[in-house]
Protein backbone atom coordinates (compact mmCIF):
# COMPACT_ATOMS: atom_id res chain seq x y z
CA UNK A 1 0.00 0.00 0.00
CA UNK A 2 1.43 3.61 -0.66
CA UNK A 3 2.35 5.54 1.92
CA UNK A 4 0.78 8.79 1.25
CA UNK A 5 -2.60 7.25 0.44
CA UNK A 6 -4.94 6.26 3.30
CA UNK A 7 -7.86 4.27 2.88
CA UNK A 8 -10.88 3.36 4.76
CA UNK A 9 -9.96 3.40 8.43
CA UNK A 10 -6.75 5.17 8.09
CA UNK A 11 -8.38 8.48 6.87
CA UNK A 12 -7.55 10.64 9.53
CA UNK A 13 -10.16 13.51 8.61
CA UNK A 14 -13.20 13.66 10.58
CA UNK A 15 -15.43 15.31 7.89
CA UNK A 16 -14.65 14.25 3.90
CA UNK A 17 -16.05 15.59 1.08
CA UNK A 18 -16.98 12.19 -0.75
CA UNK A 19 -17.20 11.57 -4.17
CA UNK A 20 -19.65 8.67 -5.05
CA UNK A 21 -18.41 5.53 -7.46
CA UNK A 22 -20.42 6.74 -10.21
CA UNK A 23 -18.55 10.29 -10.11
CA UNK A 24 -21.58 11.97 -8.45
CA UNK A 25 -20.44 14.66 -5.74
CA UNK A 26 -22.38 12.86 -2.01
CA UNK A 27 -21.85 16.11 -0.20
CA UNK A 28 -20.04 16.62 2.95
CA UNK A 29 -20.09 13.97 4.87
CA UNK A 30 -18.75 12.59 8.59
CA UNK A 31 -15.92 9.47 8.47
CA UNK A 32 -18.11 6.92 9.75
CA UNK A 33 -20.78 7.86 6.96
CA UNK A 34 -18.77 7.65 4.34
CA UNK A 35 -17.00 4.32 5.29
CA UNK A 36 -20.18 2.81 5.67
CA UNK A 37 -21.73 4.26 1.94
CA UNK A 38 -18.47 2.55 0.26
CA UNK A 39 -18.85 -1.20 2.21
CA UNK A 40 -22.76 -0.86 1.05
CA UNK A 41 -21.32 -1.30 -2.38
CA UNK A 42 -18.46 -3.22 -1.23
CA UNK A 43 -16.09 -0.53 -2.42
CA UNK A 44 -13.17 1.09 -0.41
CA UNK A 45 -13.35 4.45 1.03
CA UNK A 46 -10.29 6.45 -1.18
CA UNK A 47 -8.42 9.82 0.04
CA UNK A 48 -7.30 11.34 -2.68
CA UNK A 49 -6.98 14.83 -1.87
CA UNK A 50 -5.85 15.36 1.69
CA UNK A 51 -4.95 18.71 1.68
CA UNK A 52 -8.36 20.21 0.44
CA UNK A 53 -10.44 21.39 3.19
CA UNK A 54 -12.37 19.35 4.16
CA UNK A 55 -10.25 16.29 2.35
CA UNK A 56 -11.91 14.91 -1.00
CA UNK A 57 -12.63 11.11 -0.76
CA UNK A 58 -13.49 8.55 -3.10
CA UNK A 59 -15.25 5.59 -3.47
CA UNK A 60 -14.41 2.83 -5.63
CA UNK A 61 -11.82 -0.43 -5.32
CA UNK A 62 -8.20 0.38 -4.08
CA UNK A 63 -6.50 -2.55 -6.79
CA UNK A 64 -8.44 -0.32 -9.56
CA UNK A 65 -7.27 3.32 -7.91
CA UNK A 66 -3.45 1.87 -7.85
CA UNK A 67 -3.81 0.73 -11.65
CA UNK A 68 -4.92 4.15 -12.51
CA UNK A 69 -2.33 5.64 -10.77
CA UNK A 70 0.37 3.64 -12.09
CA UNK A 71 -1.05 4.58 -15.63
CA UNK A 72 -0.94 8.13 -15.42
CA UNK A 73 2.79 7.51 -14.01
CA UNK A 74 3.50 5.56 -17.06
CA UNK A 75 1.71 7.97 -19.50
CA UNK A 76 3.55 11.33 -17.88
CA UNK A 77 6.92 9.78 -18.08
CA UNK A 78 6.44 8.61 -21.40
CA UNK A 79 6.01 12.42 -22.30
CA UNK A 80 8.75 14.07 -20.66
CA UNK A 81 11.31 14.00 -23.04
CA UNK A 82 14.57 14.94 -21.43
CA UNK A 83 17.22 16.88 -22.87
CA UNK A 84 20.69 17.22 -22.01
CA UNK A 85 23.44 19.59 -22.94
CA UNK A 86 26.00 17.78 -25.45
CA UNK A 87 29.52 19.11 -26.56
CA UNK A 88 31.69 18.64 -29.11
CA UNK A 89 34.99 20.37 -29.64
CA UNK A 90 36.55 21.40 -32.88
CA UNK A 91 40.47 22.72 -32.95
CA UNK A 92 41.54 24.68 -36.06
CA UNK A 93 43.79 22.41 -37.31
CA UNK A 94 41.02 19.16 -36.83
CA UNK A 95 41.13 17.46 -40.77
CA UNK A 96 38.41 17.48 -43.31
CA UNK A 97 37.79 13.77 -42.42
CA UNK A 98 37.63 14.20 -38.55
CA UNK A 99 35.41 17.68 -39.09
CA UNK A 100 33.12 15.64 -41.31
CA UNK A 101 32.53 12.76 -38.47
CA UNK A 102 31.94 15.11 -35.58
CA UNK A 103 29.67 17.31 -37.91
CA UNK A 104 27.39 13.34 -38.50
CA UNK A 105 27.37 12.90 -34.67
CA UNK A 106 26.20 16.43 -33.67
CA UNK A 107 23.37 16.04 -36.40
CA UNK A 108 22.37 12.65 -34.93
CA UNK A 109 22.35 14.27 -31.56
CA UNK A 110 20.28 17.29 -32.74
CA UNK A 111 18.00 14.51 -34.85
CA UNK A 112 17.42 13.06 -31.00
CA UNK A 113 16.52 17.05 -29.96
CA UNK A 114 19.19 17.16 -27.80
CA UNK A 115 21.05 20.83 -27.21
CA UNK A 116 24.69 20.73 -28.72
CA UNK A 117 27.34 22.94 -27.25
CA UNK A 118 30.30 23.22 -29.85
CA UNK A 119 33.74 24.46 -29.10
CA UNK A 120 36.30 25.68 -31.21
CA UNK A 121 39.05 24.93 -28.83
CA UNK A 122 42.03 27.26 -29.05
CA UNK A 123 45.43 27.11 -27.44
CA UNK A 124 48.90 29.28 -27.03
CA UNK A 125 49.08 32.39 -30.16
CA UNK A 126 46.20 30.42 -31.84
CA UNK A 127 43.66 32.16 -29.07
CA UNK A 128 45.10 35.55 -30.19
CA UNK A 129 44.01 35.36 -33.89
CA UNK A 130 41.49 38.17 -35.18
CA UNK A 131 37.69 36.77 -33.78
CA UNK A 132 36.21 36.94 -37.30
CA UNK A 133 39.14 34.48 -38.59
CA UNK A 134 38.18 32.19 -35.88
CA UNK A 135 34.59 33.24 -35.80
CA UNK A 136 34.79 32.06 -39.88
CA UNK A 137 36.62 28.89 -38.75
CA UNK A 138 33.57 27.64 -36.47
CA UNK A 139 30.82 28.62 -39.11
CA UNK A 140 32.90 26.24 -41.90
CA UNK A 141 32.32 23.75 -39.05
CA UNK A 142 28.38 24.42 -38.63
CA UNK A 143 27.57 24.37 -42.58
CA UNK A 144 28.87 20.50 -42.56
CA UNK A 145 26.21 19.67 -40.03
CA UNK A 146 22.53 18.30 -41.85
CA UNK A 147 20.52 18.44 -39.45
CA UNK A 148 18.35 21.74 -39.32
CA UNK A 149 19.37 23.98 -36.44
CA UNK A 150 18.88 27.03 -34.97
CA UNK A 151 21.22 28.79 -32.76
CA UNK A 152 20.42 29.38 -29.11
CA UNK A 153 23.62 31.05 -28.35
CA UNK A 154 25.40 33.19 -30.94
CA UNK A 155 29.21 32.30 -31.16
CA UNK A 156 31.13 34.32 -28.58
CA UNK A 157 34.63 33.96 -26.91
CA UNK A 158 35.07 31.56 -24.20
CA UNK A 159 37.70 30.54 -21.74
CA UNK A 160 38.88 27.43 -24.14
CA UNK A 161 38.01 29.41 -27.38
CA UNK A 162 34.96 30.25 -29.35
CA UNK A 163 31.51 28.65 -28.19
CA UNK A 164 27.89 28.07 -29.70
CA UNK A 165 25.25 26.07 -28.61
CA UNK A 166 22.60 25.13 -31.03
CA UNK A 167 19.14 23.84 -30.59
CA UNK A 168 16.52 21.62 -33.02
CA UNK A 169 14.92 23.43 -35.60
CA UNK A 170 14.68 25.90 -39.13
CA UNK A 171 18.25 26.76 -40.11
CA UNK A 172 18.25 30.09 -40.16
CA UNK A 173 20.15 31.13 -43.45
CA UNK A 174 21.39 34.19 -44.07
CA UNK A 175 20.23 36.41 -47.18
CA UNK A 176 22.52 36.00 -49.88
CA UNK A 177 21.96 38.69 -51.98
CA UNK A 178 23.77 39.44 -54.75
CA UNK A 179 25.46 43.03 -54.76
CA UNK A 180 26.52 44.61 -57.91
CA UNK A 181 30.41 45.56 -57.24
CA UNK A 182 30.82 49.71 -56.92
CA UNK A 183 33.25 49.43 -60.33
CA UNK A 184 30.62 47.87 -62.40
CA UNK A 185 27.94 50.45 -63.26
CA UNK A 186 24.71 49.52 -65.28
CA UNK A 187 24.28 51.77 -68.36
CA UNK A 188 21.23 52.37 -69.36
CA UNK A 189 20.78 51.24 -73.00
CA UNK A 190 18.59 53.17 -75.86
CA UNK A 191 15.91 51.26 -77.58
CA UNK A 192 17.03 51.13 -81.49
Amino acid sequence: MNQNIRINQNIRAKELRVIGADGATLGVLSREDAIKQAEAVTLDLIEISPNATPPVAKIMDYGKFQYELKKKQKEAKAKSHVTETKSAQVKIGTGENDLNMKARRVSGWLKDGHRVKIDLFLWGRYKYMEFSFLKERLERFLNLITEEYKVADEIKKSPKGLTVVLERGKKVEKSSESKVPEHVQETPQENI
